[in-house]
């Protein structure tokens, strides 16, 4: 046979082989194809099932007609049609994933991936550790719940072992399973545990291979063994937000200094110093060590890291300068943030053009900000907040900035226009500056914006009126404390998704829009400190959302009236109406509406603030008159319900309807016109701390239920017509004199004039000193006087009498006893009109 045909022979005889190998490739065994099946048959496909931005259902596409080897995720052996490979994550699953699971049978998997699907809480079952060859499985996102089964630590071949919870802690580790698991994998390479509870330390022993450690926010306690800095090649190491874990640095040169790539540290306890063996590390690119309590000027060690990329070193106490971290060339993303950082921002910056985001605020910072910050093509989030910084700024040279918040410096001039035509610009935080000028109508070119908030600057002129027409995306606008007037013409569109609307603290007049009934979505609306001219808006009562409304000091005036709608303000937590022109009787049938008032909330453990859902990027500043004091609330607890009636001109008598408000703290009355008796159903009010009813023409006695009041920290019923004994007990023995000045009729602690009898019945009545202008209009002034603290007195022996009877007063015997306080002044105000 000539050299020619024995070539042509052998050719031959591979491209058989090759035409054989290829179809045995695609000879899937019946067994695993049956298997498959009915595994398919086992969940749903659900499309919200996924978490993922892509996912389709790959099991759809699995039928008979076609060989199991080439469904979609399946993979097989060359020779033996075992399936060895299966990835069905992103794969819309959805359903109970069983221990009599037909995927089990799948003896031959190599690699297994079921992420990213909904096994509806689902245990994991101990018959994965049965899968005695795989070496890589991957529950990432999946809805598994419940116990880690220890039979994981049977897969001896395990390279890779990926978990997460999507639901921090619904998965957790038996006492020390953790740890046999760690022991026993000696093979593993990638260990990922995210949100799982581990609740452990990490042992000694693991293995050697491991390049990727990430056990994030899992409950790790103890002091994390040096090994695993020693780790030959270990690339990634994750232990951030383990509070209890406690971790030293080694002071000698790292086994992994030359692999390692990313070190994310945050959140954990450090013990010692930054060492000079991390000058070694010189492949790191990610380095995150914030919120680790460490201290003191930052290293020579970091000046090594030249190829550092993200360097997150934020809400620690370090100090000193600066201007070492701009040496970094690869810079893309810096955080120092919540520092005690001095000085400057150095102005010969160059080479970082790759800079997307810089994170300096909260920190001691001042000077101007340097002009090459300006001229970064790629930046996208600047924080520079609460520091000292000053000046003007210049334009912008990138087109991408998302977040730009500037706010608690001293900068000053206009705000730049290329700040105002951004297209992917989300968040605009400039508050709390000396910003002036007028805002430019071309602010509504912001299509995505989100956030918007220029309070507290100087601000002149109107607001653009097609500023409501953006609100497709706002949440928040804030033009509060600035120079604007006019009237509030803007137009809020319909479906606009505002949650947050502050204007107060400017010059604007007119009425309040009506188009802000277009704000479905709206919790807070403060129009405080204006020049407002209408009446009561009682149209927002509609609104379903409504928990803060501030409409104080402005000239809004006449009466509140009485409404049929039951619905009105049903989410009101805050009212404040004070310092208007109100008058008429207080508005009984509102606060029967006020459903959110009325329950007790003992389920709440941790607080929850107004708006909260932007405490990242917006504080919810507002002025709330509470226990005497006009106090500025960065953020508004949602426990803290507030009515805020003082300083207009109502009159009439205190419904008693307020003592079913069970969850008021605070209710200030003060300077109306409002007569009659203190009701009887105010002690009702269990957590109420501040009540004042100051400067009023209130009669009669204080009741004496109001000793129940354990919660009542400031009191102050000054310059009324009180008359009697002041009750005795709890808080009442704390409050000074001054919370009941101007009542001469009144007695007992802590006044000067003794109570003389049973306590909390008058035992003589004397004339009541009124102001000038109730004495020219009352020359029978001392037989009023009388006739009040007889009628109220009266009053409060049947509500003594009752709660002998009774420990609990029922809201209709409350309301019952202020109806006859009711009849008995107006008895006495027919009784005045004789004279």
């Amino acid at each position: 046979m000539g050299i020619g045909e024995l070539a042509l022979f052998m050719l031959y005889a591979f491209l058989c082989q090759l035409s054989f190998s290829s179809s045995l490739r695609h000879l899937c065994r019946k067994d695993q194809a049956r298997a498959l099946l009915q595994f398919k048959k086992t969940f749903t496909i659900n499309s919200d099932a996924s978490g993922c931005s892509q996912s389709y259902g790959k099991t759809l596409s699995w039928n008979r007609s076609a060989d199991c080897c080439s469904w979609d995720g399946v993979y097989c052996g060359e020779t033996t049609g075992h399936v060895i490979e299966l990835d069905l994550s992103c794969s819309q699953i959805q359903g109970k994933f069983h221990s009599n699971n037909s995927l089990f049978r799948l003896s031959n998997l190599k690699r297994l991936d079921l992420s990213f699907n909904d096994f509806s809480g689902s245990r994991i079952s101990p018959k994965f550790g049965g899968l005695s060859n795989l070496t890589h499985l991957d529950l990432w996102g999946s809805s598994f719940t419940g116990q880690i089964p220890p039979e994981i630590s049977y897969l001896s071949k395990l390279n890779v072992l990926r978990i997460w919870s999507e639901d921090p802690y619904t998965l957790t580790f038996g006492p020390n399973h953790f740890e046999l698991i760690l022991k026993n994998l000696t093979q593993l390479r990638e260990l990922e545990l995210y949100d799982v509870n581990i609740s452990s330390t990490i042992p000694q022993n693991f293995s050697s291979y491991l390049t990727t450690i990430q056990l994030l926010n899992g409950q790790l306690c103890g002091t994390l063994p040096e090994r695993i800095f020693h780790l030959p090649n270990l690339k990634l190491l994750e232990l951030s937000y383990n509070s209890q874990l406690t971790v030293s640095l080694p002071m000698t040169k790292w086994n992994c200094s030359t692999s390692l790539m990313n070190l994310y540290l945050s959140s954990v306890k450090f013990n010692g110093k930054i060492p000079e063996s991390m000058s070694y590390l010189t492949s790191l690119h990610d380095l995150d060590m914030s919120s680790g309590n460490l201290s003191g000027p930052i290293l020579k060690p970091l000046w090594n890291l030249t190829n550092i990329e993200n360097l997150s070193l934020e809400n620690n106490n370090l100090e000193g300068t600066i201007y070492p971290f701009f040496k970094f060339g690869k810079l893309r993303g810096l955080r120092l943030w919540g520092n005690n950082f001095t000085g400057s921002i150095p102005s010969n910056v160059s080479g970082l053009q790759n800079l997307q985001s810089l994170y300096l605020s909260s920190n001691n910072l001042n000077g101007s900000i340097p002009s090459w910050i300006f001229s970064l093509p790629s930046l996208s989030w600047l924080y520079l907040s609460d520091n000292h910084f000053s000046g003007k700024i210049p334009e912008f040279k990138s087109q991408s900035l998302i977040v730009v918040t500037l706010k608690q410096n001293q900068l000053e001039g206009p705000i730049p226009k290329s700040l105002l035509n951004q297209q992917n610009l989300g968040f605009l935080l400039l508050s709390q500056n000396n910003f002036s000028g007028q805002i430019s109508s071309t602010i509504c070119n912001l299509k995505t914006l989100i956030v918007l908030d220029l309070g507290s600057n100087k601000l002149n002129g109107t607001i653009p009126q097609c500023l409501g027409e953006i609100t497709e995306h706002v949440l928040v606008l804030d033009l509060s404390n600035n120079r604007l007037s006019g009237t509030i013409n803007t137009t809020f569109s319909i479906g606009n998704q505002l949650s947050v609307i502050k204007l107060h603290g400017n010059k604007l007049e007119g009425k309040v829009p009506r188009s802000l009934i277009n704000c479905k979505y709206l919790e807070l609306l403060d129009l405080g400190d204006n020049e407002l001219n209408d009446t009561f808006p009682k149209w927002l009562g509609t609104l379903p959302n409504l928990k803060l409304l501030s409409l104080r000091s402005n000239k809004l005036h006449g009466p509140i009236k009485a409404s049929k709608n039951k619905k009105l303000f049903a989410q009101l937590q805050i009212m404040d109406l004070s310092s208007n022109g109100f008058s008429g009787n207080l508005p009984a049938s509102l606060f029967e509406n006020f459903q959110a008032m009325k329950i007790i909330d003992e389920n709440v453990r941790d607080p929850w603030y107004v708006g909260d859902q932007y405490g990242i990027f917006y504080d919810s500043v507002m002025t709330i008159t509470t226990k005497g004091l006009d106090l500025e609330f960065a953020r508004v607890l949602t426990t803290n319900i507030i009515i805020n009636l003082s300083r207009n001109r109502f009159e009439g008598y205190i419904p008693s309807i307020i003592g079913d408000l069970a969850a008021l703290r605070t209710l200030n009355l003060s300077h109306n016109r409002l007569e009659g008796c203190i009701p009887a159903s105010l002690h009702q009010l269990s957590v109420l701390e501040s009540l004042d009813l100051s400067f009023n023409r209130i009669g009669g006695g204080i009741p004496q239920q109001l000793a129940f009041l354990t919660s009542l920290e400031v009191l102050n019923l000054s310059h009324n017509h009180l008359v009697g004994c002041i009750p005795k007990g709890k808080q009442f023995d704390t409050f000074e004199k001054s919370s009941y000045q101007g009542n001469d009729g009144l007695r007992g602690f802590p006044l000067s004039k003794d109570c003389g009898g049973d306590d909390g019945v008058p035992q003589a009545i004397t004339p009541v000193e009124l102001d000038e202008e109730e004495e020219e209009d009352s020359p029978m002034i001392s037989w009023q006087a009388v006739l009040m603290g007889y009628g109220c007195g009266f009053v409060s022996v049947l509500s003594i009498i009752y709660i002998m009877l009774s420990t609990q007063t029922p809201a209709w015997f409350s309301r019952m006893v202020d109806e006859w306080e009711y009849k008995i002044v107006t008895r006495m105000q027919k009784h005045k009109k004789r004279y």
